[in-house]
């Protein structure tokens, strides 16, 4: 979805307009099939390289417009989330030393995005999701002021009315509310094309629906949202919850999201792809003055067909099928959206080995796909593979139920050591990636397992402390191509000084909180607090929202006031606090010291965005001082 010169639907005719064209787009491509336009018999690769910036510490720095006027270099593209970029490849011939040529393209546009990052104080991280991501980087404030952006906010804004809810049950229970669609800028992605020729596209595209789940179980690198862990591979769950514009009778009536793997295997026909988004997906943008592809055919040139690849550009499958020109000549291609970026190129490309070994290896298996497992079971992997990871069992051909690694190591590995051999790929880069391959399925450490096992046993509150370190290890070893199956796991430094410069209250705060609702009995809070051992208990209405506090301070004057007898039922609303102390997760921690000291208050309840996030307490801050102490005293 490259095209920027768009606009939105609110003017009808220009819609209607755009509409027309993207039909007479759609006849047109049917007229170039028929009449053998589309080029045939030759097989181009190409490749997008997503990727996230970040600043000194390690979290989203929302800074792509300096970036791309300090690049100057047409490969780099903004993406929704000013924290991230985009870099194309230019498209290259499958065979040979396709896979050095593309690691030597992938690892020159990662030093050049890094120089200009360094050169203001930031650097290029690779991964699926950023660990390090807070909720306040997902705000409104850091969708890139492009029109095509705002479109796609605007839309989902409005299908979703005034907040987007998303919830996902993984390793955590994870739930989110916000006002704006910012959040997809969370996933990043390295998507990789194959260009085929109109008679073959769709039993090449039934098979690439068929292996994305294996090869997604073995690249699966976005385990953790917003400090939460979820999904190996968050991004599947968390693209298609975000953009979800299906009104309540489109999903009665099981209309296809935009974001999906599909409804079922593609016929003969891959015009029925474009016409199905045609008749699908109401147009959320357009963009003008547009074409006449039929003219441009009578005068002998080949058409953009532009309204078509805006359109389609708007549909998110997991493969999608696409057209475009190269050197002048049209031609259809898939694309592979579903693997996440990172976690080093020698990786990516590693993966890449894998799909197009397998594309060559099964091809002449491919038109019997539908007939050897049903659709429902090649999504179902799908989301397996995104959940579970290496862990996944899969459904497979003629009703198999084999495991992820059985599957990638007696199977696929080997089909996809064949494909190489027969696109005459040198024995020694087969060798080198495949290896690649072999050795994470074999060790189990995918980047989205050596995150998961780094946060094994660490509380909830010390999981932010891991995540930065984490994104400091994915920073050197990436620019060292050390693939992810040899990293150690993160060994986290909590040292005094980190925690001088950089300590926040949400660093120390506690999230694991018990609140109560005002309509609830003290008798409840009490004995809350007598079980958890807390002294304080946030008060929180049943939409959620902060609405006191209930401290022992509160309680011991109610069983200490001589007109009161707590003989008779009584509501938490008499007694709380109604107006307690909040703070903001971003307050440093002097300043915190200093708020509690300043206000006799035994707590400080952290609140983002009329939200309640979590609780800091003198015992928290006592802590965070005594390691602050001992530090020092080391360092002495």
């Amino acid at each position: 979805m490259g095209e920027h010169r768009v606009h939105d639907t609110s003017d009808e005719q220009r819609t209607r307009r755009f509409v027309r064209a993207m039909l007479n787009d759609i006849r047109a491509l049917e007229v170039m099939i028929e009449q053998d336009l589309i080029e045939r018999n030759t097989h181009r690769v190409g490749v997008e390289q997503e990727m996230y910036i970040v600043d000194a510490e390690g979290y989203p720095a929302p800074i792509s417009d300096q970036l791309i006027k300090g690049l100057a270099d047409d490969r780099f593209t903004t993406e929704l989330a000013r924290f991230n970029l985009e870099a194309n490849l230019d498209p290259e011939l499958i065979g040979g030393d396709f896979l050095r040529a593309m690691e030597r393209g992938l690892d020159d546009v990662l030093l050049q995005a890094n120089r200009a990052a360094n050169d203001i104080g930031a650097h290029i991280v690779l991964t699926g999701i950023l660990p390090t991501l807070k909720d306040e980087h997902v705000s409104l404030d850091n969708l890139t002021p492009e029109v095509r952006y705002k479109c796609l906010n605007d839309t989902c804004m409005a299908a979703r009315g005034d907040r987007i809810k998303l919830e996902i049950d993984g390793v955590d229970h994870f739930e989110f509310s916000h006002d704006c669609a910012v959040i997809e800028g969370a996933n990043t992605s390295f998507q990789f094309h194959l260009q085929v020729a109109p008679d073959e596209a769709g039993r090449l595209y039934n098979l690439a629906q068929l292996i994305t789940a294996p090869l997604l179980a073995v690249a699966a690198n976005a385990p953790v949202l917003l400090n939460r862990r979820v999904w190996h591979e968050t991004r599947v769950a968390l693209f298609e919850r975000t953009f979800e514009y299906r009104s309540t009778p489109e999903l009665a009536r099981n209309v296809p999201t935009r974001v999906g793997f599909g409804e079922t295997w593609i016929g003969d026909s891959v015009l029925d792809i474009f016409r199905e988004n045609a008749m699908r997906h109401h147009v959320i943008m357009v963009s003008d003055p547009i074409d006449d592809p039929f003219q441009i055919l009578r005068d002998g040139s080949i058409p953009e067909l532009s309204a078509l690849s805006l359109h389609n550009g708007t549909v998110w499958r997991w493969n999608r099928l696409c057209y475009g020109i190269t050197d002048g000549k049209p031609h259809l291609r898939i694309e592979n959206r579903a693997l996440p970026a990172g976690p080093t190129i020698v990786d990516e490309v590693a993966n890449t080995a894998l799909f197009y070994g397998l594309m060559q290896g099964l091809e002449t298996d491919a038109d019997k796909i539908p007939q050897r497992i049903a659709f429902e079971d090649a999504r179902l992997n799908l989301f397996s593979a995104a959940q579970h990871g290496l862990d996944t069992r899969f459904t497979w051909l003629d009703g198999r139920r084999l495991g992820a690694r059985e599957l990638l190591l007696q199977e696929l590995i080997p089909v996809a050591r064949s494909g190489l051999e027969a696109l005459q790929v040198p024995s020694a880069d087969i060798d080198y990636y495949l290896g690649i391959i072999e050795a994470r399925t074999k060790s189990g450490r995918t980047g989205a397992r050596w995150l998961l096992d780094s946060l094994e046993n660490v509380p909830v509150e010390e999981r932010e402390g891991v995540c930065k370190e984490a994104v400091k290890l994915m920073c050197e070893r990436q620019g060292r191509d050390i693939p992810v199956h040899d990293w150690e796991l993160v060994a986290p430094d909590t040292g005094a000084e980190d925690m001088k410069v950089d300590k926040k209250v949400g660093d120390v705060m506690t999230t694991n909180l018990f609140t109560v609702r005002p309509e609830d009995l003290v008798d409840l809070a009490t004995s809350t607090m007598e079980w958890r051992h807390v002294r304080h208990v946030p008060v929180e209405s049943a939409a959620g929202e902060l609405v006191g506090l209930l401290s022992t301070r509160e309680l011991l004057r109610l069983y200490s006031a001589e007109t009161e007898t707590p003989q008779q039922p009584i509501p938490v609303s008499k007694v709380m606090q109604t107006n307690p102390l909040t703070i903001s997760p971003d307050i440093p921690l002097d300043q915190a010291f200093v708020r509690m000291l300043e206000t006799d208050s035994g707590c400080l309840l952290v609140v983002a965005r009329g939200q309640l996030l979590g609780i800091v307490t003198e015992r928290d801050l006592l802590e965070a001082a005594v390691a602050l102490i001992a530090g020092d005293r080391k360092k002495s």
